[in-house]
């Protein structure tokens, strides 16, 4: 029940030692607030690690051509790598078995327009497997095919704000546009979660834009998924082995690291996790550090709290108070305490997360944040940690005689 006279007791208690409880409602919110800005700032850094890789497959394989740093079969350092059309097929017949997706790039920057409006892209030329290598998804119309690419066909698929750049509301599907002076005509529409750029692209075939240009078998760089079902050893050992095969294709020197620059996903998954690992290991160590401080430093206060009481204690034993009532008194203060501190600094923590939130984006920490579970499960433990630390001393308080307790103050 509630019982009116024991919390006036109580804002007594507590009006008369402002400066114990504000010491111990400082010790809750400080210890809450700072595990509050760990766990964000730590789930900041993996927003941002999400949002760099969004949109591409987690299988992918970048291999881009350099330039010669060895010496090797009487060719000289500095040689150019040139990926051509037969490199494609080299490596769709070698590992067919071990690549999902395989997509040549050859790309160039060209001036774009639609009546009056205009503008610069980056145009791929590529075949139609990118779509499910990016994670394009088709808003309008469809993807760029293969009979396309057989047909040297002047199609495009453009980004949705490419679409929103030359056509503004308007639909842009079987629309013709024109790119460096050549018609295209525009087959669909396409979004992609990687963010803006990303959907400023502008798809072709690839054999249109080599035909074009200088009627080449040119390929600027490929980008390769590998089978989902490899293990994250396996496809680091795939990538190597591609890397090996188009050096020995080109007549590289094997121990030669730019001439052909492989960058695999799953080495960077395999550190990136690593990272992970170590940066939560970090924060939990820290954040259980903080909060037990907290509790620490709440049982101390407690102890002092009631051994300053003890004189207080006797006389209300001395007129008939019960230990039962004696220790719920100190509970429902130090619960009253513990509760008020853990929320304020609940949404302290929340609001400085909010408000570091735009200077954090500097630093590569992205949207900030706790999840309401972690922080109530940190509130509520460490409100049960001042109850159990107010229990503690409270019982053995209770239990003293009243001519005891008057003659220790």
């Amino acid at each position: 029940m509630f019982d009116i006279d024991r919390w006036r007791e109580i804002f007594q208690a507590i009006s008369k030692n402002k400066l114990r409880t504000i010491l111990t409602g400082f010790t809750i919110s400080f210890a809450i607030l700072l595990f509050i800005l760990l766990f964000g700032i730590g789930n900041g850094l993996k927003n941002t690690f999400a949002k760099e890789f969004a949109g591409d497959a987690e299988n992918v394989i970048f291999i881009n051509p350099g330039k010669t740093s060895k010496p090797y079969k009487g060719l000289q350092i500095g040689r150019r790598i040139q990926f051509e059309n037969e490199d494609y097929s080299f490596l769709v017949d070698e590992f067919e078995k071990d690549i999902q997706y395989i997509t040549p790039i050859f790309s160039k920057y060209l001036k774009a327009n639609y009546k009056d409006e205009k503008s610069r892209y980056q145009v791929r030329g590529t075949v139609p497997d990118i779509q499910f290598l990016e994670e394009l998804v088709v808003t309008e119309g469809r993807f760029i095919s293969q009979f396309d690419v057989k047909q040297n066909k002047k199609t495009v698929t453009i980004g949705r704000l490419v679409e929103k750049d030359l056509f503004g509301k308007r639909s842009a599907l079987n629309k013709t546009i024109s790119i460096d002076g050549f018609n295209y005509k525009v087959v669909g529409v396409f979004s992609d979660a990687g963010g803006d750029s990303d959907e400023r692209y502008i798809y072709t075939p690839i054999s249109t834009l080599q035909a074009i240009y200088g009627n080449t078998n040119d390929i600027g760089r490929f980008r390769v998924t590998f089978n989902p079902s490899m293990s994250n050893a396996k496809a680091i050992a795939f990538g190597k082995r591609i890397g090996q095969k188009l050096k020995v294709k080109h007549d590289v020197h094997p121990r030669d690291q730019s001439a052909i620059l492989i960058q695999n996903m799953a080495e960077v998954k395999g550190q990136i996790g690593q990272m992970m690992f170590r940066l939560n290991l970090v924060i939990l160590i820290i954040g259980l550090g903080t909060l037990i401080a907290g509790i620490v430093g709440v049982s101390n206060i407690m102890v002092f709290v009631v051994r300053e009481r003890t004189k207080e204690l006797g006389v209300r034993k001395a007129l008939g108070a019960t230990p039962k009532s004696i220790v719920g008194m100190i509970l429902q203060e130090t619960l009253l305490i513990t509760a008020i501190a853990g929320y304020s600094g609940l949404l302290l923590g929340m609001a400085v997360l909010k408000y570091m939130t735009p200077t954090l984006k500097k630093y590569f920490i992205t949207d900030p944040s706790v999840s309401n579970t972690l922080m109530i499960a940190a509130t509520v433990t460490l409100i049960v940690a001042g109850l159990i630390a107010g229990y503690l001393p409270a019982r053995r308080a209770a239990r003293i005689k009243p001519i005891d307790a008057l003659n220790a103050a």
